[in-house]
């Protein structure tokens, strides 16, 4: 007889995929000097601003973003869980990976079967960030699941931001006789190698126009590393170390421990000292015989050249029937990270732990006695939202799993001060545009942070408009047009917060394609992102909207300095000057121009909710410039553009494409319970007619909106770039435009196409901003996708006038 598994504790809507199965056909990149470095990627372990470790589907651990805003995707073999079992005198043992090191390392080890040779399927993996589970199937005759986990969770300040990972094993014997298990994990000394060996990076232009930076890590370089065992009550692992004559702690340097749980019903093994270049045998001999380790310790440094790895393994027999629980613990304490040469932050959990780097196993203890607690409160936020019958499964997977980017995306978390009582945060745009939290970018890409960490979000607003009032008359040369320009223009909102080799949050508008203080969609998206983040966190932080109050009446006048016919509307002209910077508006524009008005509707209300505090320049004194800005510009926007059926793209250049995002100004005046900028049945036919000329009409709505089309869906330009692209986080804004005009199943057919295209298509854990109609797509691990979570907000909007 076979006994039934008590493992169900998988939530429904993850994204799945069979451990090994690799993709027929993924998407590649669109341009050979963009990153691509294939579809193999897992959900990232590791808390926000702390650098993160990813796992793939086929069970190697190959994604290292330790080095704040840095990449480095390459497996790295030693690091690596492995089975032995025995059942009635027959063993087997196998490294948890279908994918064996390339080079000829650990040749020993026998390794998970790959799925393309094997006659059965040999397991599933599961995504839902931030849990993920490998559910082993059909190799071993023990039932097998190891659970992973980081502690992130909503409106969580502390421990969301450790650098720790759980791995809980659950295995049951669903035979009639005992079954003998060792779980072995083994992990490679790595500390020293996250940091770039290069003291002053070149900047060079890229092809496609963007600055780009030299990276070479110390990858390999393990010379004085240290390992040790640590016994410490119920506990032990190995601690891994390196010598150092600094006195500070510099970056990359620091601890990392693997450690388990010991009871009477286990045996733990260790190896404190192994090679991970050489074969393998000096760990595999006795693990594949018996399940053992030698119980070797050795603190001797490793010489120049060398490399040495750590071993754990935990041994237990299970009864028929019967179910037992191992649990495995990784945490790194690499406190520092470093932009340009001597410009050091600490990161956000050593608020909690210190930040001499010598605390590693200190956080192992933390996680020993609370991750059970932090599993209950991931579930306690995400099952209101998994429970929702309203909500389709494949919109809940994609719903979480988009938030990876928090952990993924170079994301920076820095220790707290009297200035910034929650750290500075910050993600980059994306790994191929190297720069931090892009305005444009963040308009829609940004709806996660203001609703699970308001308090984050509105700290890189904060940084923003401590920004608008700098300037910097560093000449450089503009990427699209070999122009000059300055870097950063006062009063200009800068496009970005910087980039990691100079100093984030202090030197802003590093990208230089475009030349951004010409822009004309940023200092709107400012305006409109604060209020939105006052408004939608309850309306009463005044102190925030009094922070940024100053900066927003700075750059609004900027702006208007670019209304060169006087109309009350600022043009577009010269090259792209917007978000879609490859793309050009002329004159009066229905994207850059509705921004404005909306913004100008913000400025207004915001002023009123200050006429009682201390601020300057004082309300009473601009808002009569801009209510009369604003009662000539709406009605000219509406009659230069409105053309009976849709908005023109702008007003000079005889275009008739369709724009997908013309009406975003509107989108955000009625999020914001603003005046609408335009009539409701304009509104409406507009997104019916992107709707069906964006979105059904181009590839019979294969892919989602192409930016822009003509009415009959066709290309304007056959060679055009952004028009024929679908960018992911614009097609979720525009599907959260249509549900909040009452568009419920026009936004659902979209969402659901735009996330196949993700999840089906080796993209998952990578989304690029954009997708193109032959399977290419552009810039992977892209910010404004993350506006997923504004459909979210409308769906909830929906349900809650629902039930009114």
């Amino acid at each position: 007889m076979t006994h039934s598994s008590p493992i169900n504790n998988i939530p429904e809507s993850t994204w799945s995929r069979p451990i090994g199965l690799g993709w027929e056909k993924p998407y590649t990149v669109r341009y050979a000097s963009n990153l691509d470095d294939g579809p193999w990627h897992g959900m990232p372990l590791g808390g926000l601003g702390a650098g993160c470790i990813g796992r793939s589907s086929r069970g190697d651990f190959n994604l290292w973003h330790l080095d704040g805003g840095e990449h480095i995707f390459r497996n790295l073999p030693a690091c690596q869980f492995s089975v032995f079992e025995e059942i009635n005198g027959q063993k087997k043992a196998c490294a948890l990976s279908t994918e064996p090191p390339e080079d000829g390392s650990l040749a020993a080890w026998n390794w998970y079967p790959n799925p393309t040779n094997y006659p059965e399927q040999t397991g599933i993996y599961h995504a839902l960030y931030p849990r993920s589970w490998f559910v082993y199937e059909n190799v071993f005759s023990a039932q097998l699941t190891c659970e992973q986990f980081s502690p992130v969770w909503a409106k969580n300040y502390q421990e969301s931001s450790y650098p720790i990972a759980i791995f809980e094993w659950i295995a049951h014997n669903p035979t009639d006789e005992p079954i003998t298990l060792s779980i072995l994990l083994t992990w490679e000394n790595t500390i020293g190698w996250f940091t770039n060996s290069l003291a002053s990076p070149e900047v060079k232009v890229r092809d496609d126009g963007s600055p780009v930076y030299e990276y070479q890590p110390r990858w390999g370089n393990s010379d004085g590393s240290v390992n040790r065992l640590v016994e410490d009550f119920h506990r032990i692992g190995c601690l891994m170390t390196r010598l150092s004559t600094n006195e500070e702690v510099r970056e990359g340097e620091g601890q990392m421990a693997i450690a388990t749980i010991i009871n009477p019903a286990v045996e733990v093994y260790y190896q404190t000292r192994w090679n991970p270049t050489g074969s393998g045998e000096d760990i595999w001999h006795c693990f594949a015989e018996d399940g053992t380790l030698l119980d070797q310790e050795s603190e001797h440094p490793a010489k120049e050249g060398e490399r040495i790895a750590v071993a754990l393994a935990v041994k237990f027999t299970i009864r028929p029937g019967k179910t037992r629980k191992i649990p495995f613990y990784l945490a790194w304490d690499l406190p520092i990270t470093e932009f340009a040469s001597g410009i050091n932050y600490y990161r956000r959990y050593t608020d909690f732990f210190g930040r001499n780097g010598h605390n590693a196993w200190s956080m192992i203890r933390t996680a020993m006695k609370h991750s059970d607690t932090w599993r209950e409160q991931i579930e306690l936020w995400q099952n209101p939202i998994l429970q929702r019958q309203d909500l389709p499964n494949w919109f809940k997977m994609a719903l979480f799993n988009e938030l990876y980017l928090l952990t993924d995306g170079g994301a920076l978390w820095t220790a707290a001060d009297e200035r910034d009582p929650v750290g500075q945060f910050a993600v980059l745009e994306c790994l191929d545009y190297r720069w931090y939290e892009s305005l444009d970018v963040r308009l829609y890409g940004s709806f996660s942070l203001l609703m699970l960490w308001p308090e984050l979000e509105k700290s890189i607003l904060i940084a923003y408009s401590r920004a608008i009032s700098q300037g910097d008359n560093t000449p450089r040369i503009i990427g699209y047009n070999q122009a000059s320009a300055i870097r950063k223009a006062v009063g200009a909102t800068p496009h970005d917060l910087g980039a990691p080799n100079e100093h984030p949050w202090e030197k802003t508008n590093y990208t230089s394609y475009q030349d951004c203080n010409l822009w004309k969609d940023l200092p709107c998206d400012f305006v409109l992102q604060v209020y939105r983040d006052f408004l939608l966190t309850g309306g009463t932080d005044y102190e925030f909207l009094k922070d940024c109050w100053p900066a927003m009446v700075e750059t609004l006048d900027y702006l208007k300095t670019f209304d060169l016919d006087q109309d009350s509307i600022p043009e577009n002209s010269g090259a792209p000057d917007q978000t879609f910077d490859d793309w050009r508006l002329q004159g009066i524009s229905a994207y850059c121009g509705g921004l404005w008005l909306a913004a100008l509707e913000a400025m207004i209300a915001m002023g009123k909710a200050l006429e009682k505090e201390t601020v300057t320049p004082s309300p009473k004194s601009v808002l009569p410039t801009y209510q009369a800005w604003l009662e000539t510009a709406k009605p000219l926007y509406h009659k230069t553009l409105w053309n009976g059926q849709y908005y023109r793209l702008d007003s000079e250049s005889g275009s008739d494409v369709v724009m997908a995002d013309q009406l975003c100004g509107q989108f955000y005046a009625r999020l914001l319970e603003l005046p609408d900028i335009v009539p409701t049945d304009c509104t409406i036919s507009a997104l019916k007619m992107v709707y069906d000329s964006c979105f059904k009409k181009f590839h019979n709505g294969q892919f989602g909106a192409a930016n822009g089309v003509r009415p009959t869906g066709e290309a304007v330009n056959p060679q055009d770039t952004h028009p024929l692209e679908v960018w992911t986080g614009i097609n979720f804004g525009l599907a959260a435009f249509f549900l909040q005009m009452g568009m419920k199943a026009e936004a659902l057919e979209l969402t659901e196409v735009v996330v196949k295209q993700i999840y089906e298509n080796g993209l998952q854990f990578r989304t690029p901003e954009a997708i193109t109609a032959v399977g290419t797509f552009r810039a992977s691990h892209y910010l404004r996708a993350m506006a997923i979570w504004a459909i979210y907000y409308q769906l909830s909007e929906l349900k809650t006038s629902d039930n009114t």
